[in-house]
């Protein structure tokens, strides 16, 4: 069977954390392991992580410089064939999501699988704020802007051996440098189309002015070392979320 690693980097979280962690164990899926990371929270986080003991294969708590240092520390100790992650807010759709995963990667030989994502409001994750429905890949979508959703998109270990992991240099966009580097490889990919996660609304990259602005410059940094595209590529990738906030029900 197909094994797969799912990773969670946390700090100061507790408020949300727990949901996170019974998303993943209420997994039908066998062959899952599970690695947590903790940048060291000092709110209570590390102990709500503790009460689930060995049902949490693995689990490292110490400062980090954030997030992606933390996805990497989990991606270099994934042992899996395949890597997701959920992030500390987050939920996977249902627990069937890991199985389908795994099913498309057996079905079709794929080094990625992806597939929908719905933005939620903080406090009622039935509600949906944003839906991002994808579409299958070709290798000209990114010049205009394009990328399948990150939470949703599961990559063999091989590729991230090949390609290199997160670039910590990138404080809020490093998410799209790593699809935009693995994606112009050409590997081969899969799209489900149906909703896999749920994401609360309210992530770093769009908290507030400043930050909208520096996920901007980050997004055109990426899209240049990865010679995707420049600005047209940029503006088409802001343009394109309007949909998302259209749609209001799950098709």
């Amino acid at each position: 069977s197909v094994k797969i690693s799912i990773i969670t980097s946390v700090y100061n979280n507790r408020e949300t954390i727990r949901e996170a962690i019974e998303s993943v164990l209420a997994q039908t899926y066998p062959d899952i392991e599970y690695i947590v990371i903790d940048g060291a929270s000092t709110d209570g986080t590390g102990e709500a992580i503790g009460r689930y003991g060995d049902r949490i294969t693995k689990y490292i708590s110490e400062k980090d410089g954030g997030i992606y240092e933390g996805l990497n520390k989990g991606i270099a100790n994934a042992t899996g064939d395949v890597i997701g992650f959920l992030h500390s807010d987050d939920l996977y759709q249902d627990a069937e999501v890991i199985a389908k995963v795994a099913e498309a990667f057996k079905a079709t030989g794929a080094e990625a699988v992806y597939g929908d994502l719905i933005y939620t409001p903080k406090h009622d994750t039935t509600k949906i704020l944003r839906y991002w429905k994808s579409a299958p890949f070709q290798q000209n979508m990114l010049k205009y802007g394009w990328m399948p959703a990150h939470p949703t998109f599961f990559v063999r270990r091989e590729v991230y051996e090949r390609c290199g992991d997160f670039n910590t240099s990138f404080r809020i966009a490093a998410d799209y440098d790593l699809m935009l580097r693995v994606l112009s490889k050409g590997i081969r990919t899969h799209y489900i189309p149906s909703v896999l996660y749920r994401m609360r609304q309210g992530g770093a990259s769009n908290k507030n002015l400043r930050n909208i602005l520096r996920k901007m410059r980050e997004d055109y940094h990426a899209l240049r070392i990865n010679d995707v595209g420049g600005m047209r590529a940029l503006a088409a990738k802001n343009l394109s979320k309007i949909s998302q906030f259209l749609r209001r029900r799950i098709v």
